[in-house]
């Protein structure tokens, strides 16, 4: 496992429930993120009260532009979710900072494992540690729909 990488000069993070622009963060979501389109507004922010929320914002605007959540007991267990950043500012790194920053700021917690689902930032992930399944044939999946 690498180094957390640092966020790129002029960004800053944090886990302020207050600062997430949560129109902002639906509006990628639901209309760019294979994963939610079509996310309804009020699932969206339920989904965002029930995680811990981390944004990334320019340190010149205050704008957020880039965003992830975790659903943990914060004790066995975390679900990586809704990792995102701004198409405007892709390419920087900002992506590959914000789940180092994710990770550290889950170490602490001594947590079994953190899971996430990709279909196409493998390479993103396993720069951080993260890998298949060992045993995938041992998980299952209770699917109830969008």
């Amino acid at each position: 496992m690498t180094d957390a990488p640092s966020l790129p000069e002029g960004y800053e993070l944090s886990t302020d429930p207050d600062r997430i622009d949560a129109g902002r963060v639906h509006h990628w979501l639901s209309t760019d993120a294979y994963w939610a389109l079509g996310r309804p507004r009020d699932k969206h922010d339920r989904a965002v009260e029930s995680s811990l929320n981390f944004g990334i914002y320019d340190e010149v605007s205050g704008e957020q532009v880039a965003y992830a959540r975790v659903v943990t007991d914060r004790a066995t267990f975390a679900w990586l979710c809704d990792v995102y950043v701004d198409p405007a500012v892709r390419g920087k790194g900002l992506g590959t900072a914000l789940v180092a920053a994710v990770r550290e700021h889950l170490r602490p917690d001594g947590l079994r494992r953190l899971l996430l689902a990709t279909h196409d930032a493998h390479g993103v992930y396993e720069k951080l540690g993260f890998t298949a399944l060992d045993q995938p044939d041992q998980w299952m999946v209770l699917a109830f729909g969008r």
